[in-house]
């Protein structure tokens, strides 16, 4: 069996833990599209164009944000096997898919609260099941601003004046992607599968098949295929949901918002929070625009967020690290 390829300095089992940690990040669909270049020196990140979705997410903007979150996970991977990650642009000679570089800065010890969010990598889930009613401290929501302050994002946690408006965006958006029959396609090639398939959505991480009374929890991520739900487990009545922005819109913005995507899901989960993300508003452009000006037209919607306390739910399956890179 070939040996995995070394960078940084790293041993081969080292780099390939370090990938494997990069490739647990959250992705539209859970279709991973993040590919890494090896050398001695540099690791370098790139969008995987042949894992696009066309229909879904036609600018790559969410593409763009997953492949900042794998960044955010490497970076943590990287620290946690004792280099201190210097990332930079990519050069103005890489290739369109190329996001970002990432060097050695020398050698560093992890500190509690990166170490946290490290050991957080392995135990995220995007939890779409219905959340305890109990509310989030307000320490806890503090983190989860601080954290995407970290990355240069930021986290508007909807206060309860802005539920209604934000639910009918949420309606809206939904509407128009239903009515798309590309968008309906492409969807249900990706949800709904099997449970031994290393990309897409399984039925068991699908959670419950959306009811008429559910305000925030609109789509179907089984297909049709799961089961009904247990009588008295309706989602919350009023859900923590945060918007995370960007303060410009770019691509190189698109890659920071990810990085603090995943920054504000770890402090989630190392908190004890569950978390889902709801991607319909900021997909449709109509509503992205009109969540904007809801938020004042000075910030850029790049995910909306649910947190909250919800039940246990299966881990999705990845690509091995082998299939991550690129030669």
């Amino acid at each position: 069996m070939t040996s995995f390829p070394t960078a940084l300095g790293l041993s081969s089992e080292q780099t390939r833990d370090v990938i494997r940690c990069a490739g647990r990040a959250p992705s539209l669909h859970n279709r991973q599209p993040w590919r890494f270049r090896l050398s001695e020196h540099v690791i370098e990140v790139h969008a995987d164009p042949q894992r696009r979705l066309p229909a879904a997410d036609p600018d790559d903007r969410e593409l763009r944000l997953a492949c900042g979150a794998a960044l955010l996970n490497l970076r943590l991977a990287l620290e946690h096997a004792g280099i201190r990650p210097v990332v930079d642009p990519p050069s103005p000679l890489a290739p369109p898919t190329a996001l970002a570089e990432v060097r050695s800065g020398g050698r560093t010890a992890q500190v509690p609260a990166e170490r946290a969010l490290y050991e957080a990598i392995p135990r995220r889930r995007n939890n779409r099941r219905p959340f305890q009613e109990t509310p989030v401290p307000i320490a806890d929501r503090h983190a989860l601003v601080s954290a995407a302050q970290r990355e240069q994002g930021r986290l508007h946690v909807l206060v309860r004046t802005e539920l209604d408006p934000f639910g009918e965006l949420v309606h809206q958006a939904h509407r128009v992607q239903m009515d798309d029959e590309r968008f309906r396609a492409e969807m249900d090639h990706w949800t709904g599968r099997d449970r031994d398939t290393s990309e897409g959505v399984p039925t068991v991480a699908s959670g419950p098949l959306p009811e008429p009374q559910d305000l925030w929890v609109v789509r179907d991520f089984s297909a049709g295929q799961a089961p009904a739900r247990v009588a008295g487990k309706d989602f919350e009545r009023e859900p923590l949901l945060a918007v995370l922005c960007s303060l410009h819109d770019s691509r190189t913005d698109d890659v920071r918002a990810g990085q603090a995507l995943q920054r504000v899901l770890l402090t989630a989960c190392a908190h004890g929070l569950s978390s889902s993300v709801l991607s319909q508003v900021p997909e449709v452009p109509e509503t992205r625009e009109e969540l904007r000006r809801m938020l004042g037209g000075s910030l850029h919607p790049q995910a909306v967020l649910r947190f909250g306390y919800g039940s246990p739910t299966p881990e999705t399956h990845r690509r091995e690290p082998e299939e991550l890179l690129l030669d």
